[in-house]
């Protein structure tokens, strides 16, 4: 006996049934909700001190963070150095305003300053055949200028002339149409037949985030330009840095900045590396240099000077990365290395000296007299390994341990696997990786040996496939990688990401934490996922146990912290769920009084989004971004809904303590 046609679909649509219910029961069973227990340890006399230098950050000369970002010039190739030394050379960006019939341009090496001879030659063919407009050069910036109105812009430039100047200096728009800000500099042939300095200041009338700067006349004769700057006068202090980006640092309180690199200070040749000498005194005679790492020219008006005043504008303390005689592809021998060594003596004397000290004199020549708290170095960047590298470290060790007795020499070699041959004070230690193994390197430090040098974890990051641009599958597992760290605090002494900032023009390096350009900027799910960690530096780690019934994608932590602002003190517990299931998080307090806990006054911080690569971007910022809220019935037990695929951190106010702070008579609290 056979079905029939009807008798067919009813029977279908009953297998269709059962099989969408199995689904579904399959489906909830692997989603269904997960318990969790949190048991922390809250008495504070059984806690351990956090370092103070716990999470900082880490600066580099890549993806124009520096020049054309954080650094807030705005011409680009100031100097006409970064075509070379051979004339005439290419000016890019640089371009000429005018045809070959008015005007002729090229450069050659006729510049007042030793070290940057070329300058920029106009030979101006026209006069009265002159375009209106004039005949010039005009400059885009790194991917234009933010103009805006109302803001006052100092333009200062070197200029000399073969007869009387009659020159226009204009901010417009990037098609050259629009003028924003204008002035005439005006002079008779005495006047500027030297090399002559003008500083003038111009006030927008509009605003424009794709602007340009132009030089312009309609004289005929030889007009010779060099060291053409144009920055804000409202950079942070008067500091010279971009006052949002400048923002987006502090905001991540961080303990410690690390500078000026990275590959930037190796160079793929030693004839390109970052050298300190060559980036301070007056910018107009710093000679710049192409960074060839990343492959584009820097005017070095960015300097270490300037690192150490960011240092020290961000209240945190410099940690100098210097060459050691070490590139990418050469390297200088032992016995020939003390050239480098008394280079970066001079630059602890640079640093540290006193005002009338050789090269302490230049740094308060420079505006500060006063010595910055330049306390660690690191001996190059990622050298060891190389030929060289042992013998060179032994040479700087000795001669800066001798000179600078207090100063904390790290080592590029890794010592957390093996111990070091060699004395150090600390270690670096890199992580690129993806996801899922980040997330398991947050037990990476248990099994390290406990005596020995610390570690530095002064770079580290999710990249590949699964960090995209900046994704919250990126975050979450550097966060659990992070809490890692704070629970292995006793032998971790500092870390920070890498890298901090992208130019969105010019991504070298994927993902960062902090995109801009000219006039827009965000913060990846990675820069949000850090500022959970801010007030870790210096708080209190209580001890904790978690107890998960099914699931091994969660991972938390607790400490106490005191809030600087309104000097309350707060217990933070931060939870990682890298699952897929929504965890039921049960959190239980011993050695803790029952009234202690206050619900006013306590919340609730988590960073999620519906899909695990969501990032975010100038036209959504904050679309993975954390969101705070209010956190109802807090007590001695407490029960925490942590969504799936998160970061939750909760901040318990307590109402009072008496309890004294670990390590508060004890020197063995030391961050150092």
């Amino acid at each position: 006996m056979g079905f029939s046609k009807d008798s067919w679909c009813v029977f279908m649509l009953q297998l269709f049934i059962v099989v969408c219910l199995i689904v579904q029961s399959f489906d909830v069973k692997v989603h269904a909700d997960l318990n969790a227990t949190l048991t922390v340890n809250a008495s504070l006399a059984s806690g351990r001190r956090i370092p103070d230098t716990l999470f900082g950050i880490f600066f580099e000369e890549i993806n124009h963070a520096g020049a054309g970002g954080l650094w807030a010039e705005l011409v680009s190739n100031r100097g006409f150095e970064a075509g070379g030394p051979n004339t005439p050379s290419n000016i890019d960006p640089w371009s000429i305003i005018g045809n070959e019939t008015y005007i002729n341009v090229e450069t050659d090496r006729t510049s007042i300053f030793e070290r940057n001879k070329v300058a920029l030659r106009l030979e101006v063919l026209c006069d009265s055949t002159c375009p209106a407009d004039g005949v010039g050069v005009y400059n885009p910036g790194f991917w234009g200028m933010n103009i805006e109105q109302g803001k006052k812009y100092k333009v200062v430039f070197y200029a000399r002339s073969s007869g009387a100047l009659n020159l226009t200096v204009s901010l417009t728009g990037s098609n050259g149409v629009g003028n924003l800000a204008s002035t005439v500099i005006t002079g008779s042939a005495s006047d500027f037949s030297n090399w002559t300095k003008v500083e003038t200041v111009l006030e927008a009338k509009a605003t424009n985030g794709n602007s340009r700067l132009q030089l312009t006349t309609t004289t005929k004769g030889v007009v010779w330009l060099d060291q053409v700057s144009a920055m804000p006068l409202d950079t942070y202090k008067g500091h010279g840095f971009r006052n949002d980006l400048f923002q987006m640092v502090a905001d991540m309180k961080p303990s410690f900045i690390r500078f000026p690199g990275g590959c930037f200070v190796e160079g793929d040749y030693l004839r390109n590396a970052f050298r300190w000498k060559a980036s301070v005194g007056p910018w107009e005679e710093r000679p710049g240099h192409f960074g060839d790492v990343w492959k584009y020219w820097t005017d070095d008006g960015l300097g270490y000077y300037e690192f150490l005043q960011l240092s020290e504008d961000l209240g945190a303390l410099p940690i100098w990365v210097f060459n050691n005689g070490v590139s990418h592809n050469d390297e200088v021998d032992t016995s020939s290395v003390l050239p480098f060594v008394q280079e970066a003596l001079d630059g602890l004397e640079f640093a540290r000296g006193d005002p009338t000290s050789k090269w302490g004199s230049l740094r308060a020549a420079m505006g500060h007299p006063e010595p910055f708290n330049l306390k660690y170095v690191a001996v190059g960047n990622e050298d060891c390994g190389k030929k060289n590298y042992r013998g060179n470290y032994l040479r700087f060790y000795s001669a800066i341990r001798h000179a600078y007795p207090d100063i904390q020499i790290i080592s590029n070699c890794d010592g957390s696997s093996t111990p070091l041959d060699h004395p150090a004070d600390l270690y670096d230690y890199h992580i690129y990786t993806n996801a899922n193994d980040m997330f398991s390197k947050a037990t990476a430090f248990n099994r390290v040996t406990r005596s020995g040098p610390k570690a530095f974890v002064s770079e580290y990051a999710v990249t590949g496939n699964d960090a995209g641009q900046g994704s919250l599958l990126a975050a979450l597992a550097e966060a659990a990688f992070l809490i890692g760290i704070e629970k292995n605090s006793d032998i971790v002494n500092m870390a920070s990401y890498a890298p901090l900032f992208v130019n969105a023009n010019d991504r070298r390096w994927n993902p960062d934490a902090i995109v801009f350009n000219s006039f827009q900027h965000y913060g990846t799910p990675s820069y949000w996922m850090q500022l959970f960690f801010s007030e870790s530096n210096g708080a209190t780690f209580l001890n904790s146990t978690l107890q998960a019934t099914a699931s091994n994608s969660l991972i938390a932590s607790a400490i106490t912290w005191e809030n600087s602002a309104d000097k309350k003190t707060y217990i933070r517990i931060k939870a990682v769920n890298f699952g897929a299931s929504t965890v039921n998080l049960k959190i239980s307090f011993n050695g803790l009084d029952p009234n202690s806990l206050q619900s006013s006054g306590s919340s609730k911080t988590v960073l999620t989004s519906p899909n695990l690569m969501d990032e975010n971007s100038f036209v959504q910022p904050k679309k993975v971004a954390p969101i705070n809220s209010l956190l109802q019935n807090v007590g001695k037990d407490m029960n925490v809904v942590v969504p799936p695929h998160s970061f939750t951190s909760l901040d318990l106010l307590k109402a009072s303590s008496n309890l004294e702070m670990p390590g508060s008579d004890s020197s063995s609290w030391s961050s150092v």
